[in-house]
């Protein structure tokens, strides 16, 4: 005799929906995470900020701005006035049309960097944590990269290179790229062993099919949280070789050109410094701020423990 319930769907017309996958119910937990992080209003601030900053950059030329590299000697080291809003230089340079166009420069670095440092560092992790022998190898001449300070040795390819802009983008993303390939080849390692894995190699499927569609999405998530921290990084970096006369040529404007040739005349004008650095720290600020975020969304068992 058929129950109630039973009786009840039949009259009633209406079928058993089914239950969702676990695949679906993992995504709608990320949107939702998502959304709680973005009503909260460091996150908000940070996005704001970076939003500004990079319309200061793209629209710079409209922006009240003249040309960064004009020398004008009869302007030198004026206060904040109308026609000057930061003042200028000791070459009678705008500061302000300065500081706006070194949003390009400096923005440009850290994206470049970034850029570099994880597809370099993606390609050599996933091989590392794949293929034994090439593990032994490019680890160990990961852990010789790794020996060896940052910042000395982005002056030291400077140094024998030549000041450019390429020059410095190569000097800041090789000393990330150990830490990418590290991170990569941890992932790889863990899902290496995984049953879905092993089942796809099993059933024969060619190794970049295999390496593309069931390992490298695992590597999304942290790429992305070490990908912020790379861009942030970069930037501070490259204003401490331009402050040290290591960087960017003098007559390229960046924060960090700003900075160095304004410690001279700092107590005579203090926003020769003070300017550019609090742009620097704002723009800084507001990436680590979305590191954050991104990393409570992707991991929030992390979050937890920190």
């Amino acid at each position: 005799m058929p129950s109630s319930t039973s009786n009840s769907t039949l009259m009633t017309g209406a079928l058993p929906s089914a239950a969702p996958s676990p695949g679906a119910h993992a995504e709608s937990v990320v949107r939702a995470q998502f959304r709680r992080t973005l009503r909260t209003w460091p996150i908000r601030i940070a996005l704001a900020t970076l939003s500004a900053l990079v319309l200061l950059a793209v629209f710079a030329p409209w922006l009240g701005t003249v040309d960064p590299t004009a020398l004008s000697p009869g302007e030198r080291l004026r206060g904040l006035s109308a026609n000057h809003w930061f003042g200028t230089d000791a070459l009678g340079r705008d500061v302000y049309s300065r500081a706006v166009y070194g949003a390009r420069i400096s923005l440009l670095v850290g994206l470049g960097a970034t850029t570099a440092a994880v597809t370099i560092g993606l390609l050599l992790g996933v091989v590392a944590g794949y293929f034994r022998l090439a593990d032994a190898i490019i680890m160990r001449f990961m852990d010789g990269l790794m020996a060896i300070p940052g910042i000395l040795l982005a002056i030291a390819l400077v140094s024998l290179t030549g000041a450019s802009l390429f020059t410095v983008l190569v000097a800041i993303s090789i000393p990330d790229i150990p830490r990418v390939v590290r991170l990569v080849r941890a992932v790889i390692l863990s899902v290496r062993g995984e049953p879905y894995v092993e089942a796809t190699s099993t059933l024969g499927t060619r190794f970049h099919v295999m390496i593309w569609r069931h390992m490298m999405p695992s590597t999304v998530a942290p790429l992305i949280v070490q990908g912020t921290y790379i861009f942030a990084s970069a930037i501070l970096t490259e204003a401490v070789l331009s402050f040290l006369g290591a960087g960017i040529p003098p007559a390229i404007p960046s924060w960090g050109n700003i900075m160095a040739e304004g410690r001279t005349y700092f107590q005579l004008l203090p926003g020769l410094i003070l300017f550019p650095g609090l742009l620097v720290s704002l723009t800084v600020l507001s990436i680590n701020l979305l590191g954050d975020g991104m990393r409570d969304v992707l991991d929030p068992r992390m979050s937890k423990r920190l």
